[in-house]
């Protein structure tokens, strides 16, 4: 059975268009009240409860479903996945994120499910990406053969006191970064891509 991948830019309060799209992929296919399982590992651990309260009540819906929301916690993430059909990965820091992750047997413990992730989520699981917080390029855990470029060309950090993001510098440099075969996607905010595995 494959995974299907949603990959999400993030940014989608600025697309509201483009997060209810989104959101309508996530649940295609699914019951009418799909279990939804809300990983915030790229987040500190003490915004967890909140912002989970956020998300559930935010955009995570779409007409006539009614999910069923539940928050991820490392102590118990492998079996909340056995009982869930959405993962939906959050943005956040990316080494966080790729700390928590390298404690599970990624992507075995999701075979199967419906994998949602927006900025930071995303880049996680590509080979390479371009971290608008580092403004630098990483790799990935490799899952999915792309590079990821997230926020591109929106306001993404215009209050970073190192300044401005120069989208052009960061595309050529993730260009130029690892395997120069692989594709690149770089989506403005709340655009996605699609990819079952």
């Amino acid at each position: 059975m494959s995974t299907k991948y949603i990959l999400n830019s993030g940014g989608m309060r600025n697309n509201p268009e483009g997060g209810k799209r989104f959101f309508a992929e996530c649940v295609k296919g699914l019951s009418k009240n799909p279990k939804v399982l809300i990983c915030l590992f790229a987040y500190p651990r003490e915004h967890w409860e909140k912002k989970f309260e956020k998300l559930k009540n935010d955009n995570l819906y779409s007409e006539g479903i009614n999910s069923v929301f539940e928050l991820a916690l490392p102590s118990k993430f492998e079996e909340q996945i056995k009982n869930t059909d959405i993962l939906y990965i959050y943005g956040g820091d990316d080494y966080l994120l790729k700390y928590w992750f390298s404690k599970f047997n990624i992507p075995q413990i999701w075979e199967g499910k419906v994998v949602a992730t927006s900025s930071a989520g995303s880049n996680a699981l590509v080979q390479h990406f371009w971290t608008c917080d580092w403004k630098d390029c990483m790799n990935g855990f490799g899952i999915l053969p792309i590079k990821f470029l997230p926020h591109y060309k929106s306001d993404f950090g215009s209050d970073d006191p190192r300044g401005p993001i120069d989208w052009e510098k960061a595309y050529k440099e993730l260009e130029a970064y690892g395997d120069k075969s692989l594709p690149i996607h770089a989506l403005r905010e709340g655009e996605f891509i699609v990819i079952e595995k």
